[in-house]
Parts: C-alpha cells; sequence; structure tokens
C-alpha cells in the first residue's frame, strides 16, 4: 500500500510503498477513506507529543476516518463495514479515569495515534478497536474527520467551562480548524458567541457562513468585545496562546469569569496575580482534548446539523505536505483533508 512517511522527527513526508499491517489481539483494519490536515499534525511531525526513536519511521496523521475491513481476536465481526473514526489517545478504557469518561486522563496513557503507532497518511491503519468511534449514517468521510478532534474538543471544553444559555464566549483565533467548530459548539450550547481572527476570508466567513459576529483581532490594543456585552465576556477560548492575546483576555473578562486555554507553546507564559485572580473571582482553566463519550457527543452534533464540519481544502497524497505548510501558515480556513 501506499503511505506518506517521517523518517526522523521534524523530517519532511516521503511516499513510500509498504506492507499492509497486521492486526494483532483487540485491533481493527481500517481501510483509510479521509485523514485531517492541522496544524497538531505538524507538531506530531516535529516529536512534541512524543519522540522515541522507536516510533520512527512512521505514518502520521490521527484524524483518520475509513471502513472497517477485518477485525483481530477479540473483537467482534460486527463491526466488519462499519465506518469508524479515530479517538487520537491510546488509552486503557479500564482505570478510574476512563471508567469516569474522562479518557484524556487515563492513568495508562500509551500515547498517541500518529505517534506511538502509524495513522491515516496511509492506504490502511490498524486501530485499537477502543479507539474506534462509530460515524453516523449520512456523514461522509471528509466531513467526519472533524468530529473527534475538531468538535469533540470544543465538545469538551463546552462541559468544561459550563457554557449556558446566555453565556458570553469569546473564541481567539476562530477562523481555524477547532476555532471554526468551537464557534459553533458554543452557540449550540445556547451561547452568545464572538469570533476574533486576523485573516480577512476567516473573519468573512464567520460573519457571512455561520452568522457569527466577527472581530478583527490583529491589534489587541485596540480590540473591543460587543458594547452590548459591556466590552466583556463570561469565557474567553484562547487558541491562540500567545501572550498578548492571553494577556488581552485576562483584562477582558467579567467577574467569575473564565480564561480556557487550549495551546501548548512551550516558549509562551503570561503574568497572573492571586490578587486580580480573587478580587475578580477569575479561572484559568486548562482543557485536554476530550473522551469518547464527548467525541460522540460531537458526531450526534454533525448528526443532527447543529454543527457544520468546515473543511475548505481536500488533497491528494502529493500535496499533503504543501498543505500542511499553508496550515503552519494559518491561511487554511477551518480544516484540511487528504482523500484516498
Amino acid at each position: 500500500m501506499r503511505a506518506l512517511r517521517i523518517k526522523e522527527w521534524g523530517g519532511p513526508l516521503e511516499s513510500a510503498e509498504i506492507d499492509v499491517p497486521t492486526l494483532g489481539d483487540g485491533d481493527l483494519l481500517v481501510k483509510v477513506e479521509a485523514c485531517g490536515i492541522g496544524l497538531t499534525v505538524v507538531n506530531c511531525m516535529r516529536g512534541q507529543l512524543g519522540d522515541d526513536p522507536s516510533f520512527l519511521p512512521l505514518t502520521p496523521g490521527h484524524e483518520l476516518v475509513g471502513i472497517v475491513t477485518a477485525v483481530g481476536p477479540g473483537v467482534s465481526q460486527a463491526l466488519v463495514g462499519r465506518r469508524v473514526a479515530a479517538y487520537f489517545y491510546l488509552v486503557c478504557g479500564a482505570c478510574p479515569r476512563c471508567l469516569a469518561s474522562q479518557d484524556s486522563l487515563c492513568e495508562r496513557f500509551r500515547g498517541n495515534v500518529g505517534v506511538a503507532i502509524d495513522g491515516g497518511y496511509a492506504e490502511y491503519a490498524v486501530l485499537p478497536a477502543l479507539n474506534a468511534i462509530p460515524v453516523p449514517e449520512g456523514i461522509g468521510p471528509v466531513e467526519a474527520t472533524t468530529i473527534p478532534d475538531a468538535i469533540a474538543t470544543p465538545v469538551h471544553v463546552a462541559r468544561r467551562a459550563g457554557l449556558q444559555p446566555g453565556s458570553r464566549v469569546a473564541v481567539l483565533a476562530a477562523g481555524g480548524g477547532v476555532g471554526i467548530h468551537m464557534v459553533q459548539v458554543a452557540r449550540a450550547y445556547g451561547a452568545d458567541v464572538v469570533g476574533l481572527d486576523v485573516v480577512p476570508e476567516k473573519l468573512g466567513y464567520l460573519a457571512d457562513e455561520l452568522a457569527i459576529p466577527a472581530i478583527d483581532s490583529s491589534d489587541f490594543a485596540a480590540t473591543r468585545l460587543p458594547d452590548a456585552w459591556g466590552g466583556q465576556a463570561d469565557v474567553i477560548v484562547d487558541l491562540y496562546g500567545r501572550v498578548p492575546a492571553q494577556r488581552w483576555a485576562i483584562d477582558r473578562l467579567a467577574r467569575d469569569g473564565t480564561l480556557v486555554a487550549l495551546t501548548t507553546f512551550p516558549a509562551e507564559a503570561f503574568q497572573l496575580s492571586s490578587r486580580e485572580l480573587v478580587q475578580r473571582q477569575l479561572a484559568v482553566l486548562g482543557s485536554r482534548y476530550n473522551s469518547r463519550y464527548e467525541a460522540g457527543l460531537a458526531a450526534e452534533l454533525v448528526r443532527s446539523g447543529r454543527v457544520r464540519p468546515v473543511v475548505s481544502r481536500t488533497v491528494g497524497p502529493d500535496e499533503v505536505a504543501d498543505t500542511l505548510e499553508q496550515v503552519s501558515a494559518g491561511t487554511v480556513l477551518g480544516r484540511a483533508a487528504l482523500a484516498w
């Protein structure tokens, strides 16, 4: 089969012909139909989510969707022929965290699909059965690539931050792969939402296609939240992760407000005093991926039409490397995807 591989962390994607993988106990063989192309893949390829030399050579791509064609020992034959999406984290499914639907905090976490095991930039992939999320009927493979991360991660944010009808929610980097779905999920939870971005195409899509008020945040010193909100938000979701944006967000939280952080840039750190936390009763939350249960909730939001998957670019295998560069540059609206 054809695969796109890296031979070293941070190295280029290279096309290769490799054997179709074999199945172990509890595994599924998936004929890959599509796989997401987003910034997390870039981070995976750079070794930021694991750089064990024994993982190499590696096939990246964690947002894979495809049809189960075979199952290993211990897996029901009923799964053959089903369309599934991949859950990113390799979890045990049996520890207290997993049993409490907190899979992203699994006590026996083994790494990530597309890092510790091969991902979906190949014609076939092997997944542990625990990592197979059923895709509802009527959702195509390219659309489904958004479910387990780009939409389920916002579902986790919404639940973690306690979004409810009337919550004033601002999303930074709202035109990116997660942000463009975060604004929709927040609205689905009843929140009053605005999206901030710097790319005119993304701002236009938010306003014109999703009917989300869009704010140009090119200059945070001049960036204002709606007057109707009193210039403040109850929840600010930070998908940008840079110091000026984080300080801006803290300063614009209402009393009892919450900043939700999702980025992990190691060199970015902003100052925050306990005095302002206490006097304004603020909260700063980290949000780590999502649970398999939340991936199911995300699939239902798509099936019901309450969230629209935004995949602006679908490419073949020869275009993946260039598309990853465009994702890194921040020029891709929503998500991109490889279609086999």
